[in-house]
């Protein structure tokens, strides 16, 4: 969440940034915080006149009554009374002008970082990396989830059977594969210095707010509504709210963790072609690494969880490129994101498998994630989250770029964690 006294003080900053973004009706809503802002303050400024009148008087009551003067005491008195009642109705329309400000907060997207291109779609993203060579297939080559089926390693119809489409059943070499993902996701990680952590899968309004879910993603997202809790969409969420409500000092930065869980996205409205097999779940595992960075370091973070995810995608052998998310296409906490994509041959297209972003402050802001610098001043802090990996769709680009007419062979990165070289 933006804060109000940047708004006030970056006005023209902030309506190009959402301008990049094309957010609608910006003006207008900008226009509306900065008016609400000027009415809460003025209120909060009457208010505080109203309570220094109301102590100044008790005062003087208590002088009156300890000098004999009953009578001027009790008509100060009644003043107080009347005092009191306008602070309580000042302090109530304050309330209400601090609510309709913090709605209309929750509707600005972040700012993007002046890197972010212009462009409405995810076609206007521009490619910044490329890596490896596209393989030729042989002819009987096959979409993964038809080697799926081949191979028995994983069961689309059973899912539906248990609970629908989205919901796939991992079987066999299938389970071990997506076991020995998970292991070695989180190896390289902690080997990184990642702090491993094991989060609930479920949250509170308060963490989905924080991080920025809701009331943005509320439509995505699994709720129980009886004990009012949500089902995770990512790691990200309860890992960042670690840190809600927390005063770091300058010295504790980085933080950095990681964590594996299974993940739940209603995903509504998906469906078609581009959504078979693994390319779209409603459940489905993935690691994350989350980074609490010091302002002037988020950056550098940043480029270094790019170059570390580049790491695990050449050692499990697979053709990827590298995305700057443009304006249109970007996450609404995010200031600058990378997607990573890999390249599926039997597809031919690719698939999206990470997304490495840096919110700077706002998620902080959300959060009142804070630190102290050397001087005992009070700063927000910068978050960042990134995939390493989601696995549905390395597990697709591994089954269908790694087939042969024996079967699909397992790179060499992960034979220590499957055990075994072939899915045949």
């Amino acid at each position: 969440m933006l804060q109000v006294a940047f708004i006030r003080e970056n006005t023209a900053r902030v309506l190009k940034g959402l301008a990049v973004r094309n957010f609608k009706n910006a003006e207008e809503i900008i226009t509306k915080v900065l008016e609400a802002d000027t009415s809460r303050r003025a209120l909060q400024t009457a208010v505080d006149q109203l309570l220094a009148e109301s102590n100044s008087l008790s005062k003087e009551i208590g002088n009156l009554f300890k000098n004999g003067e009953t009578q001027k005491a009790n008509l100060l008195k009644e003043k107080t009374v009347q005092l009191k009642e306008t602070t309580k109705q000042k302090q109530e329309e304050m309330q209400v002008v601090a609510t309709e400000l913090q709605n209309l907060l929750y509707l600005i997207p972040n700012i993007p970082h002046p890197s972010v291109p212009t462009g409405n779609t995810d076609e206007d993203n521009e490619v910044v990396f490329e890596h490896g060579t596209i393989p030729t297939l042989h002819d009987a080559a096959m979409p993964h989830w038809e080697l799926a089926k081949k191979y028995d390693i994983i069961d689309f119809e059973m899912g539906v059977k248990i609970a629908g489409a989205g919901f796939p059943v991992y079987k066999g070499k299938g389970a071990k594969l997506q076991r020995a993902l998970i292991a070695y996701f989180l190896d390289k990680n902690t080997e990184a210095g990642y702090l491993e952590v094991q989060p609930p899968y479920l949250v509170n309004e308060a963490s989905g707010r924080g991080t920025g879910q809701l009331p943005d993603k509320e439509g995505q997202m699994y709720h129980d509504a009886k004990d009012d809790l949500y089902l995770i969409p990512t790691a990200e969420v309860p890992v960042t709210n670690m840190y809600r409500d927390v005063m770091l000092n300058e010295k504790d930065f980085p933080i950095t963790n990681t964590a594996y869980t299974p993940c739940f996205r209603r995903e509504a409205g998906s469906y078609g072609a581009h959504v078979r097999g693994l390319n779209r779940l409603h459940q489905f595992d993935k690691v994350e690494i989350v980074r609490l960075e010091h302002p002037d370091n988020s950056y550098k973070a940043l480029d270094g969880m790019v170059e570390h995810i580049k790491g695990i995608l050449e050692e499990l052998e697979l053709p990827y490129r590298i995305l700057r998310l443009c304006g249109g296409d970007l996450g609404f906490t995010s200031a600058l994101t990378y997607d990573f994509e890999v390249y599926s041959t039997a597809q031919e297209r690719w698939l999206e498998i990470s997304s490495v972003s840096n919110f700077e402050t706002f998620q902080a802001n959300r959060l009142k994630l804070r630190f102290k610098d050397s001087d005992g001043k009070r700063h927000l802090a910068h978050t960042l989250n990134g995939s390493s990996l989601a696995l549905p769709r390395v597990l697709a680009g591994l089954l269908e770029n790694c087939q042969t007419p024996e079967g699909i062979k397992i790179p060499k990165a992960l034979v220590p964690y499957t055990r075994f070289e072939m899915i045949d």
